[in-house]
């Protein structure tokens, strides 16, 4: 049986750790399905603009090799993600780790046969740290 991993995220300013974090998850499935949250989906959970837009951030995640398929994400429900692209496995940073709403993707997409597994974060380096240099400049 074909495993079927997935996982999703801004990918804004793409750096090492979104890189580290999809090779990681193509080194433990088949076939790697990565969602891209709309420029929407970034504004209303991150409350800030994504700086690179959508269709450029889908792009970049496509031309990967590691990547087998790219889908726009409109919503952070793993569950409705999962109805429309089923994955056998989720998977996440590991700084989200213990957080009650992965707590609970993880109990909800457990019942559906899901895996939820948490990779290395790469503490070194993340939009947020690249956003506050480029403030400082």
């Amino acid at each position: 049986m074909k495993t079927i991993g997935f996982t999703a995220g801004a990918f804004d300013m793409f750096h090492i750790g979104h890189l580290n974090l999809i090779e990681n998850a193509k080194a433990q499935c088949d076939y790697l399905i990565v969602g891209v949250n709309s420029d929407e989906l970034v504004e209303t959970y991150k409350r800030k603009k994504a700086i690179v837009p959508f269709e450029e951030r889908a792009r970049i995640i496509a031309s990967m090799r590691v990547v087998n398929e790219v889908i726009r994400v409109d919503t952070l429900d793993k569950e409705y993600i999962w109805h429309r692209k089923p994955y056998n496995l989720l998977f996440i940073g590991d700084d989200w780790k213990n957080h009650p709403r992965w707590e609970n993707t993880e109990c909800v997409m457990l019942e559906h046969g899901v895996r939820t597994i948490y990779l290395p974060y790469t503490y070194s380096t993340n939009s947020t740290l690249l956003r506050e240099k480029l403030e400082d400049y």
